[in-house]
């Protein structure tokens, strides 16, 4: 059956990071089979994102349901030196999952060629070999386009570079998208390039359009006008009633077309998670995920 894990941010401010740990907290009750940590623009929140790793990893070893912790981590902007001490940080509270990431410039800050790792490949393979010399075994999820990467230049390369990408890792985790045909398509892009490595695709509950919309932005995702005119025309309960029935429509026709498992973009709002699973009813996702 289909897993299910969840996308936290790491948050700005002492108030944020109680809501952080408040939807860490309620959602670990719904057994997820990871969650995520993201990672900002050029590593600007890496220190905050460590913070909120270690948080949740303590969290997730104190409750009744431990599941992995897999923090995003970004190669542009930053150095050997800088990954190897990360990495060996989270190995020591028992992190054993990253997702590696080529990243995206700092507007001001980086350029695409600052640091040592130009693409997530180059950090993929460090990664590795710092697992080896730390003795870890590390799981490794790689970022997935299904609209094409937005600094591809051609849908055959951007399918090439992602299947290379995926044979070197052990899971892909598609960015947001609202139609799945995109992710169909992809799919069968990458089973025509022989490619195997299961890609999770990622369901966002539009909470925040204003937010989602510069996501997708960045992303190169398209965006549905008619939702965001819904959304816009709304707030409170009613926004996040469209929110939910939306993400949870599009998470049902992706498990039927059977996906391995369903990543969901909580924004750090665990009243979208849990509209979405309260909609998608009981018996979707798998029984293996063990509470201790």
């Amino acid at each position: 059956m289909a897993t299910l894990s969840f996308e936290y941010f790491p948050p700005a401010t002492a108030e944020a990071r109680q809501n952080a740990l408040r939807t860490v907290a309620r959602l670990a009750g719904h057994r997820p089979d990871f969650v995520s940590v993201t990672y900002g623009a050029g590593g600007s929140d890496r220190h905050r994102t460590r913070q909120m790793v270690f948080d949740t990893v303590s969290w997730h070893t104190a409750s009744r349901h431990r599941c992995p912790v897999m923090p995003h981590l970004t190669g542009i902007g930053h150095t050997r030196a800088e990954v190897a001490a990360l990495l060996a940080d989270y190995v020591a509270v028992g992190v054993s999952h990253i997702l590696v990431l080529a990243g995206d410039p700092r507007p001001g800050e980086f350029d695409v060629g600052d640091g040592d790792f130009r693409y997530a490949t180059d950090l993929l393979s460090f990664v590795r070999e710092e697992g080896d010399r730390l003795g870890v075994d590390f799981t490794i999820a790689v970022a997935a386009f299904p609209e094409v990467h937005p600094r591809s230049s051609d849908r055959a390369t951007d399918r090439r570079h992602l299947a290379e990408k995926l044979s070197m890792s052990d899971l892909g985790i598609t960015q947001f998208f609202f139609d799945a045909d995109h992710h169909r398509r992809m799919v069968d892009e990458l089973a025509d390039l022989g490619c195997t490595t299961p890609v999770f695709p990622g369901v966002i509950p539009v909470t925040n359009p204003a937010s989602v919309a510069r996501f997708a932005a960045m992303n190169g995702t398209e965006v549905p006008a008619d939702l965001w005119n819904r959304l816009e025309s709304v707030d409170g309960a009613e926004r996040l009633r469209i929110a939910c029935d939306e993400a949870a429509s599009l998470a049902d026709e992706l498990l039927a077309d059977g996906v391995p498992g369903i990543h969901l973009y909580t924004l750090n709002v665990p009243e979208a998670a849990e509209g979405v699973l309260s909609r998608l009813g009981p018996g979707r996702f798998g029984t293996t995920r063990q509470s201790t």
